[in-house]
């Protein structure tokens, strides 16, 4: 869908701000984000461009696809009280608030991923390209999953999650996850039979053996192997021992889930393993239009622009795994505080990242920037 310039609005930062505080404010964990999808529609709505809730949650609010900014309504859950304060010596955002004498906003999702959603929904509508706002992310994708299979592949993709203002995520590794099942006869613990729990230790010994690497190599370049929950013990009716072991391994781009599933089960003699559908890893060529247009914008704030390749996984694997447009990851915020106890955002960070994010967008549109 295009868009004409009668569907842009002048955003302020300090529109941006409110909406960002606002959307912190309201606790949105995976399944609960109703309230502030809501939120994002009457920003919509009070601006101009239509918006909606669609039948697994996501805002969605269409507009010119030259680019669609997307992240993920939903956090983690846990509770931090959400105030705008100074920033101390100790806050990892210092230098930044220094430099302009602003404040930090602290509060769950304030970084993950609430900020880089705030200034994206505040840049589409100054700059009148689509937007969508996903549920979900932070357990099963289910937003982004049904938006690949519902929508048209847009021109190009920001993908919003923690960069900070200066840099541009290109690369994530891709994902798998497992469940190991074993059982064995009951007998006493003096005979020298491994049981199912000795069978689901020795398997997952043999998986991160196969996946070691040297200390050499890069984290971005290596699978990483990593049992995440662990069950067994004697059945209720005594005549057995049972195990399940939940795996998660973590695939670089160098690799694809089938290669690493076979090399995890290639020690397999006894067990089953369950395997979910796979994230694929994703890795975009820094000379993309819309990284260029990143880095000129980056630029133009005055600031040296980074490129960045996060070991873990987003929602732009999937996109990448669907879409075959240049797309990238950005938003402010620095990631060391996802998920953290005193998750937190400076604000003049974020301001930075709403008129960056708008300069790629005017310069996608065709415009003069």
């Amino acid at each position: 869908m295009s868009a004409t310039m009668e569907d842009t609005a002048d955003i302020s930062l300090e529109d941006a701000r409110e909406l960002l505080i606002d959307l912190v404010s309201i606790p949105s964990p995976s399944g609960e984000e109703t309230e502030a999808a809501e939120r994002l529609v009457a920003f919509f709505d009070a601006h101009g461009r239509e918006a909606r809730i669609d039948e697994v949650g996501n805002v969605r609010a269409p507009a010119d696809d030259a680019v669609l900014l997307t992240s993920h309504v939903d956090t983690v859950p846990g509770e931090i009280p959400v105030e705008v304060k100074p920033a101390d010596e100790t806050d990892v955002e210092r230098e930044v608030a220094d430099e302009t004498g602003e404040d930090v906003l602290w509060g769950r999702g304030s970084v993950d991923a609430t900020g880089p959603l705030a200034a994206m929904a505040a840049a589409a509508v100054r700059t009148g390209v689509s937007f969508v706002g996903v549920v979900g992310e932070e357990t099963n994708s289910r937003g982004a999953r049904h938006l690949v299979e519902d929508r048209d592949e847009p021109r190009a993709v920001v993908n919003g999650e923690p960069s900070g203002a200066t840099g541009i995520t290109l690369g994530y590794r891709g994902f798998l996850a497992g469940t190991y099942v074993a059982t064995s006869e009951s007998g006493h613990t003096s005979r020298p039979e491994p049981n199912a729990i000795q069978h689901a230790t020795n398997w997952w010994t043999g998986v991160e053996d196969a996946f070691e690497d040297d200390e050499y190599t890069a984290v971005f370049e290596r699978v990483t192997a990593k049992p995440v929950d662990m069950n067994g013990g004697i059945s209720d009716d005594g005549l057995s021992v049972e195990a399940t072991l939940d795996v998660q391994l973590r695939i670089p781009p160098s690799l694809d889930a089938e290669s690493v599933r076979e090399t995890a089960e290639a020690g397999l003699e006894i067990g089953t393993v369950s395997w979910a559908e796979p994230i694929p890893p994703v890795m975009e060529s820094p000379r993309t239009e819309i990284a260029r247009a990143f880095r000129a914008a980056i630029r133009k704030e005055g600031s040296d622009p980074r490129l960045l390749r996060k070991t873990g996984t987003s929602d732009m694997n999937l996109y990448a795994g669907v879409w075959d447009c240049p797309m990238v990851t950005y938003g402010p915020g620095n990631s060391d505080l996802d998920h953290a106890p005193d998750e937190r955002l400076s604000l003049a960070e974020f301001d930075r990242s709403v008129e960056i994010l708008a300069r790629v967008a005017t310069t996608l549109r065709g415009g003069d920037d």
